[in-house]
């Protein structure tokens, strides 16, 4: 399908810069753009691409200033990023959905199925689970007893959701998720056996969360596990029993939190965090990628770097002096035998 640039920027409430006739028909990097494709320029690293590329429509912030002329038709906007993925979802829905119950799939007559969903081929549908309307359940999905699903749900391909979870609406689950497999609780005897503790809580997943391939989200041990609406986990992440993570938080992957622990809304996480159990982190804190985190973060907003971690701007303080350690040392010694009296000196 094409779009004229007049077209997108009326969409996308922005100005066309060029020619407003212009058509594409695809979307591409601005490094590899080419005639008919539509890219978009937000990270100033790029810049230098923009005057080469091939793409005849380029999207860009409203206070974009070329250096050089630019080939392509420009539509400036508040926000190129946001407007690009705005574009990007309204395409992918628009693509056709999925429909119908396979043939090859176990569902249980007492389940409850919603309007125009999708089962793929061996998923499995537990009893007393109720799916929501617009559900998309691919292959070898597994939803266990009494699980409760919301409408407008995705659920790719060998996602598992364990007995008594509930999942709000309008969520997404990539391949591998595993929803309310067991806490890791177990207690030793007096022989240093452990004995495994009963995890007889459920998950709750509310509104808009999308959960990335391979994450887990451990039940709780009584109660629930938390996570809240507009959370966004990436792959590979591990939520422990009883965690409770706030409204609009997101997490990169292989991230681990402990059990009991509570993130507060708006949060950001980068790639392997460690948090420790029992602990809460305030709103709005910003951590980043391979931190660890013993203890509660009571600052909102605090914004945190380091194992164990501390405050951002200490942390690079402290880096510029740690990272000359080795040369620090040997400034040391040098000094040291400088003042240091040899022996054939005779002084004592």
């Amino acid at each position: 399908m094409n779009f004229t640039a007049k077209m997108i920027a009326e969409f996308l409430r922005g100005t066309v810069e060029g020619d407003p006739d212009v058509s594409v028909n695809d979307v591409a990097k601005i490094e590899e753009g080419k005639e008919g494709a539509l890219s978009f320029l937000a990270n100033p690293k790029y810049e230098k691409y923009i005057y080469s590329s091939g793409s005849s429509v380029i999207i860009v912030n409203k206070d974009f200033k070329p250096e050089k002329p630019v080939g392509a038709t420009l539509i400036r906007v508040e926000d190129a990023y946001e407007a690009f993925a705005s574009l990007l979802r309204m395409y992918e829905q628009s693509k056709p959905k999925k429909s119908g119950i396979s043939e090859q799939v176990a569902v249980s007559e007492k389940a409850g199925l919603g309007k125009e969903i999708y089962i793929g081929e061996f998923a499995v549908v537990s009893e007393g689970a109720v799916i929501g309307d617009h559900v998309q359940i691919h292959p070898q999905v597994f939803i266990g007893e009494n699980v409760k699903i919301g409408d407008n749900c995705t659920l790719y391909p060998g996602v598992k959701i364990y007995h008594d979870c509930e999942i709000g609406k309008n969520c997404t689950f990539h391949s591998g998720v595993v929803i309310g497999g067991d806490g890791f609780g177990f207690v030793p005897d007096e022989n240093n056996a452990f004995s495994k503790v009963p995890q007889l809580g459920n998950v709750i997943v509310e509104d808009n969360v999308e959960i990335g391939a391979n994450t887990t989200v451990d039940r709780a041990t009584m109660g629930s596990t938390i996570i809240r609406k507009g959370v966004k986990l990436d792959n590979l992440i591990m939520v422990a029993h009883n965690v409770e993570i706030g409204e609009n938080t997101v997490i990169a992957g292989q991230t681990g939190i402990a059990g009991s622990t509570k993130v507060e809304s708006d949060c950001l996480l980068g790639g392997q965090v460690g948090i420790a159990g029992h602990i809460r982190i305030a709103k709005g804190v910003k951590i980043g990628a391979q931190a660890g985190i013993n203890n509660s973060v009571k600052k909102e907003g605090a914004v945190l770097m380091g194992s164990p971690a501390f405050d951002l701007q200490s942390f690079y303080k402290s880096y510029a002096v740690f990272r000359r350690l080795p040369e620090l040392r040997k400034d040391l010694i040098e000094v040291e035998r400088a003042v240091k009296p040899s022996p054939e000196s005779g002084t004592k």
